[in-house]
């Protein structure tokens, strides 16, 4: 025995859809919440937002500390001698082989943008210290040069690299790369 349905809609197939159109859009409603506290607040937005720095007042020779990502970055003005230091090294022979000229951007060489942290604890080394015109982590004695390359102590690798552009002659942005 077969149930003939009927052709037109009855009210209770009408309350059915209604009732499950309801139950969806409350379900949605309930679960907005809980889906968009999963996005990141304003301050985590702004903590990765690229950075701009105005180079003008560095001193040749002087090294600042800005900070992107939560992390200090070190922009080092070097001078003409720490320039020439740094390129008459033989970097094949260091632990982390990386010549000078990758390290910086072409034609504005005396530039330095580092990551400030040293690679083997993660301490803050100190500028103008140690053997080599660079940068000395006084926790376990890791000495970088003036290219930011390890040169001695127990830190595997050199100090890392930001993403940065030149926007002119003095202004750069830090995290942004074209």
């Amino acid at each position: 025995m077969t149930t003939a349905l009927p052709a037109t809609p009855t009210r209770r197939d009408f309350l059915f859809v209604a009732t499950g159109a309801v139950a969806a859009v409350g379900a949605a409603a309930v679960t907005w919440p809980f889906i968009s506290q999963l996005n990141p607040d304003a301050s985590a937005i702004a903590a990765g937002a690229p950075i701009e720095v105005d180079l003008a007042p560095i001193a040749e020779g002087q090294s600042i500390k800005v900070f992107w990502r939560g992390q200090p970055i070190f922009i080092n003005h070097r001078t003409p001698e720490e320039i020439e230091f740094a390129r008459d090294t033989n970097w094949q022979s260091l632990r982390d082989p990386q010549p000078d000229d990758k390290r910086v951007k072409a034609g504005h060489e005396q530039w330095l943008v580092v990551v400030g942290i040293c690679t083997h604890l993660g301490c803050i080394p100190t500028y103008h210290q140690g053997d080599y015109h660079g940068w000395f982590c006084q926790c376990h004695g890791s000495q970088y040069d003036s290219s930011g390359r390890v040169r001695a102590g127990p830190a595997p690798a050199n100090l890392a690299l930001v993403p940065y552009e030149f926007l002119s002659d003095s202004k750069i942005v830090i995290g942004q790369t074209a």
